[in-house]
């Protein structure tokens, strides 16, 4: 293939971020969808050419061998992408990723392989993908109303969960601020766990769906961290955060707050 460099585009850029960054990977799911993708492979009828995949036509796709045996369908976020691995003249498509991931549902793909930044999907994942949904995601709770909750400040500050929510807060313009502690619900759980308070205007469901998926990427396994929308005329938690905290995030300045020190409330 003979294809002029290209510059990184925004796909590409958030893959790279994504890598060592969680913050950036509810972003890079959502472009992903919305993107076209290059696989190797051709039509029963394409035409000397044809990149464009017609409707109702047959597909047939590269499948490559990892080292287990299993397969895997290579795909690419750009012709250069390809080009940087496939050194012979090949026949592609260039296919929407919606329209590529319901075609192979139920096999492994993966994004730009061999390159320095690259990524796995699982037919579980792309299955989620699929469903609008992110790759890890929220499941919704709902606290006892007799039963005693202590809320207080962590026993240790998370300080990359902190940091990773942070940079995602930055991205959302609908928060106006994020809190942080430890809530204890005697009776129902083992161990107290991590709690994060928003406020903001709006509908925040998504950016709860985001944050906990950021959370599960940044935390131990057996780790809970539960979010919780905060109201300003309502006692109990989120009386607790608004008087007698202050937030590790605040939308109008998009920075981490410094760590703070306050007592707990029974």
């Amino acid at each position: 293939m003979n294809i002029i460099d290209e510059p990184e585009n925004k796909l590409e850029q958030l893959l790279r971020l994504a890598a060592t960054e969680p913050a950036h990977r509810p972003e890079f799911c959502q472009v992903l969808m919305a993107s076209p993708l290059f696989v190797l492979g051709e039509t029963g009828d394409q035409q000397e050419g044809e990149k464009q995949l017609s409707e109702g036509s047959s597909l047939s796709l590269q499948h490559w061998e990892k080292d287990d045996g299993t397969t895997v369908i290579p795909i690419f976020t750009s012709l250069e992408a390809m080009n940087d691995v496939i050194e012979t003249d090949e026949r592609y498509l260039e296919i929407p990723a919606q329209t590529l991931f319901e075609m192979t549902l139920g096999e492994e793909l993966i994004l730009n392989p061999e390159s320095e930044y690259s990524k796995e999907f699982l037919p579980e994942e792309i299955e989620t993908l699929l469903s609008g949904g992110l790759m890890q995601e929220a499941t919704e709770r709902v606290m006892e109303d007799e039963g005693e909750v202590f809320i207080g400040e962590p026993e240790h500050y998370p300080a990359r969960l902190v940091d990773s929510l942070t940079t995602l807060f930055s991205k959302h313009r609908e928060l106006k601020s994020a809190y942080l502690g430890m809530i204890h619900e005697l009776g129902q759980e083992d161990k107290p766990n991590l709690i994060i308070g928003l406020l903001g205007e709006g509908d925040l469901e998504a950016l709860i769906q985001e944050a906990a998926a950021v959370a599960w990427d940044t935390t131990e396994e057996d780790e809970v961290v539960d979010f919780i929308l905060i109201k300003e005329d309502e006692e109990g938690i989120s009386e607790y955060f608004l008087k007698e905290t202050k937030p590790f995030y605040e939308g109008r300045w998009g920075s981490k707050m410094e760590p703070y020190s306050t007592p707990g409330k029974a």
